[in-house]
């Protein structure tokens, strides 16, 4: 049988921190770990929205976790620092950190801060929200990180001059990029922390082609989703697989299993050949560095 969320270990004491899981696969995700007994917080940027989910998660689940909110906005630094701080004084462990918020092929935009919305917010964003967690994450038995990027990675490149919109914007082209930089961030930083002997897995995912708000900018997507893609529950499977697998070892990349990884079960996923190029890879960690502000396993 393929492997789907009755197959998740129990999750039992842990404590999982997911972005954007007020909606769509984040949702899913909370909602499937909540069944499992974990501590979730979600972490979204309208908290009266994440208390409306929570609320419908529990009208729907019979689970013995529990859930929590917390503001967290990724396309402000600020609001990442504010979140962080929160964060901190109210833990002191963190098991499972799930990078899963993002937009997609919106109208061009800056963030708080400058940067290109989507390049900002999908990768940046959980570039400084992720360093800080780090040493939470290391007092965990089995510390994890899922970073949830997306197919349309293998469509993407990363022009290091172009990486804000500083001369053009389209706005798919941004998009593909800013989830390869989520597979090769995630990839960076489990070479990383294997050179700090860290027992810390990271684990990158995408999700296929599955129905979510995030297709609202898709031309024709009411149809495209009708023919093509899969449920958010069978979605979010991926990102469920990698933060609780007792095979995962770290470094996977995972998605579905079915025709060009469109839809299906979980299993490794093929990774695209640029995501392996460690000078793409030291690049764009030096760059986010230097945009956020936050330098961490230098």
């Amino acid at each position: 049988m393929s492997w789907n969320k009755d197959k998740i270990p129990s999750q039992q004491g842990k404590r999982i921190l997911i972005t954007g899981s007020n909606s769509g696969l984040g949702y899913e995700t909370a909602k499937a770990m909540y069944e499992q007994g974990a501590e979730v917080i979600v972490a979204c940027r309208n908290v009266d929205k994440g208390k409306a989910a929570i609320q419908q998660i529990e009208l729907e689940s019979a689970g013995n976790g529990s859930l929590n909110v917390m503001q967290l906005d990724l396309a402000s630094l600020s609001s990442i620092k504010a979140f962080i701080s929160d964060f901190l004084s109210r833990f002191d462990r963190l098991d499972t950190l799930i990078n899963n918020a993002g937009i997609m092929a919106l109208p061009f935009a800056r963030t708080s801060d400058g940067f290109e919305s989507q390049f900002g917010t999908n990768h940046l964003g959980h570039f400084a929200l992720t360093g800080p967690l780090l040493p939470l994450l290391e007092k965990s038995t089995e510390p994890r990180i899922v970073v949830v990027s997306s197919l349309a990675n293998r469509l993407g490149y990363i022009n290091f001059n172009n990486l804000n919109a500083e001369s053009s914007y389209l706005r798919w082209v941004a998009y593909c990029q800013s989830k390869l930089a989520n597979i090769i961030f995630a990839k960076e930083l489990q070479k990383r922390l294997r050179i700090q002997k860290s027992d810390i897995k990271v684990v990158s995912v995408h999700p296929g082609f599955s129905a979510t708000n995030l297709q609202r900018y898709l031309p024709g997507n009411k149809l495209i989703n009708f023919l093509f893609s899969q449920s958010q529950a069978m979605g979010c499977l991926p990102s469920l697989y990698a933060a609780s697998a007792e095979e995962i070892e770290g470094g996977e990349y995972i998605g579905p299993s079915g025709l060009l990884e469109i839809r299906g079960y979980p299993k490794r996923a093929r990774i695209p050949k640029i995501a392996t190029d460690s000078k793409v890879a030291e690049t764009l960690w030096q760059k986010s560095i230097a945009l956020t502000g936050c330098d961490y396993l230098a």
